[in-house]
């Protein structure tokens, strides 16, 4: 065969080549025919990846010669095509087209499996299971046996049915060959991650390859020890490491086998953002959990914690597989994550590790028992405002101005219900968009200067004082007739003088007179970043709202905010969960060690991280707690534990109860309140 039609052959079937698994074509002698180049012309624009044009070269070409010798690879590409286009249905339609057209064409069982890969692509699993078994009656190969085997396992896994995905995980591998061999398995230890003891003790029962044996015994121990069934976890465990010494698992299970072994060495993961657009908030809460550590070492005492560290990224899927990862390694409970909570607390609560989220994500304790949060909430924050307005100072009149996003709208919402709980009004709401630098709108509709007052209602305003006026003039009048003698007429020249000036200055006042600003509340609430709530507050002064207490949230708790707007903020009132200049002696002491190892003041992230690794070290070291669930009991029981954040306790749906600090600014700096 001359090296030009082995190219056109070789085209025929370049996507098969391209494929996850090799597919074998037969081979056939290739005549030269016309439609061959325009053909060939089409295989390379399909493997330059101009899809679009390749597919109308293909169609060209089977619609100028459908019985060419290259009609049948023809359809197998424009299927192939329409799969990577996302078009699903039309790359059916020409697998169906060449299994009619072409019965005996070499193509037709890879037809027959690319269709149940676009069912599978489409989510209608039903029809992948459904067509699977039809498939399965005819005869196929090796490879497509054991492509569709895999399917269907993908399938099952989609579904939530990992028994029956790992079966048909087995059967494609006991059809695979290297490297292949490797990627099936790799698939049926996910499915098998996710059995309990019973199905892989029911597995076990088989006699499958070596590799697959010694994983589910290996898994069957882990499983035990998940379950904090330590003594049979050993036995599973040590039978394993004897069965299989040269497993790729075998030093893990060791490791496991000691660590059982020994109950005086603790280990508590940690999920953080090391890494990424919040990698700085991650190392801030490392410098906390690494200090506490330090300091309970130090601390005479048998038992030993180590931490393991795990990066997230912020990303939920690296969350996931970190807590899968932690689970292995056997920690006792896991600090964090920080802003992928949510995943990593459900994977937790499945495989039954207490998990002390640091995060404000809304009900995320709702998971399950094992989900904990040691973290502010909006809802703490506004409540503590509110009982010190209405407790503390008395006052029962608020408005509230707040930016037009999430975090205003929530805030406001939050704030509204405390005030009500309370008894108090809200006499003035106001909203502002986040890119505004003039908030003059917002401000004057509070305080009703937005809106001109109607030219008659001046002018009624007006006369009736003038009428007053005459009223009040008419009656001296009378008591100067009664009085001395000569007094009245001797003075209604300057009388009427006085009145023409009076009516001068009414007609002046009517032309010059601003309207004044109704201040009908004692404080407003503005929950807002510092950067713009140091441009807002200076604007308040401006339109006369004075001597009313400013509201925030712990976002003012900023040295930027007082460079801003020192001198208007000198009644403000602000919540937080730390504060680094407190005059207690226990954050005293937390704030200047932290000074002398990392040399820098901490934040809150940092003492929450702190409060959070001292809790699990107190804890999970004690000798009456032996497994997680002992440990996630005692969280729920945890009862004023004092931190450096305040007196912590954990209510029975495993949210933090605390009590926030208060502060105020006066002059150039914070100060706390008492409360």
């Amino acid at each position: 065969m001359k090296p030009k039609y082995q190219m056109i052959l070789i085209a025929a079937v370049f996507f098969l080549q391209a494929c996850a698994v090799k597919q074998i074509i037969p081979s056939r002698h290739v005549q030269l025919e016309p439609g061959d180049a325009l053909y060939s012309s089409a295989g390379k624009m399909f493997q330059s990846k101009s899809y679009k044009k390749a597919l109308a070269i293909y169609n060209k070409y089977l619609s100028k010669f459908p019985d060419g010798h290259l009609a049948d690879a023809a359809l197998i590409k424009t299927g192939a095509i329409f799969t990577k286009l996302g078009k699903n249905e039309n790359a059916r339609n020409s697998y169906k087209q060449l299994i009619a057209e072409y019965p005996k064409s070499p193509f037709v069982a890879y037809a027959r499996v690319e269709i149940l890969i676009t069912f599978y692509n489409e989510g209608r699993y039903g029809k992948v299971i459904k067509h699977s078994e039809n498939t399965l009656k005819y005869d196929l190969s090796r490879i497509h046996l054991l492509r569709i085997y895999a399917l269907i396992g993908d399938t099952y896994m989609a579904t939530g049915f990992p028994m029956d995905a790992a079966d048909h995980y087995i059967l494609s591998y006991n059809k695979a060959k290297e490297p292949m061999k490797q990627k099936v398995f790799a698939k049926l230890k996910k499915a098998v991650d996710m059995l309990d003891t019973a199905d892989v003790t029911s597995m076990l029962s088989r006699k499958e390859d070596r590799l697959i044996t010694g994983y589910l015994m290996y898994r069957s121990g882990l499983n035990k020890a998940g379950k904090e069934q330590y003594d049979d976890a050993i036995k599973t465990l040590s039978e394993f490491v004897e069965k299989f010494p040269l497993h790729e698992n075998a030093k893990q299970a060791k490791s496991l086998i000691e660590k059982l072994g020994k109950k005086a060495q603790y280990t508590i993961g940690c999920l953080l953002p090391l890494s990424g657009p919040s990698g700085n908030i991650g190392k801030r809460a490392l410098k906390g959990i690494e200090l506490a550590l330090n300091q309970f070492s130090s601390q005479d005492i048998q038992s030993t914690v180590k931490i393991i560290i795990k990066d997230t990224c912020s990303d939920p899927k690296k969350a996931v597989v970190a807590v899968n990862e932690l689970f292995e390694e056997q920690v006792e409970a896991i600090i964090g994550p920080i802003f992928t909570a949510e995943p990593a607390a459900f994977e937790a609560q499945n495989k039954r590790i207490p998990i002390i989220t640091i995060t404000q994500k809304s009900n995320i304790t709702d998971i399950g028992d094992y989900v904990f949060r040691n973290f502010f909430t909006p809802k703490m924050q506004v409540q503590t405002i509110a009982a010190y307005a209405f407790e503390r100072l008395g006052i029962n009149r608020i408005a509230i101005l707040y930016p037009d996003d999430n975090y205003g709208k929530t805030f406001m919402n939050l704030f509204w219900d405390g005030v009500i709980d309370y008894g108090g009004k809200v006499v003035g709401i106001e909203s502002y968009n986040v890119d505004d630098t003039d908030f003059a709108d917002p401000i004057k509709k509070l305080v009703g200067l937005y809106y001109e007052v109607p030219e008659d209602l001046k002018n009624a305003g007006i006369l009736t004082e003038i009428e007053e006026g005459d009223e009040e003039e008419g009656e001296g009048g009378e008591e100067g007739e009664e009085g001395e003698e000569g007094e009245g007429e001797g003075d209604l020249e300057d009388e009427d003088e006085a009145q023409k000036e009076i009516e001068e200055d009414e007609a002046q006042n009517k032309v010059e007179e601003k309207p004044e600003a109704i201040v009908d509340f004692d404080a407003i609430f503005i929950p807002d970043a510092p950067e713009r709530a140091g441009l807002i507050i200076p604007q308040l002064a401006y339109y006369d709202i004075r001597d009313v207490y400013l509201f925030g949230t712990n976002l003012w708790h900023s040295d930027s905010l007082i460079s801003m707007a020192r001198r208007y903020m000198q009644n403000s009132v602000m919540p937080d969960i730390f504060f680094n200049e407190s005059s207690s002696k226990k954050v005293r002491s937390f704030v200047e060690n932290f000074e002398k190892t990392f040399g820098e003041k901490p934040e809150f992230i940092e003492a929450v991280a702190y409060d959070t690794a001292i809790i699990l070290f107190q804890l999970a070291t004690r000798p009456d707690i032996q497994y997680r669930s002992e440990l996630k009991n005692e969280l729920i029981n945890l009862r004023d534990f004092q931190g450096i954040t305040g007196l912590t306790s954990f209510d029975n749906n495993g949210d933090v109860q605390k009590k926030l600090y208060l502060l105020r600014i006066k002059r150039d700096k914070f100060v706390e309140l008492e409360h």
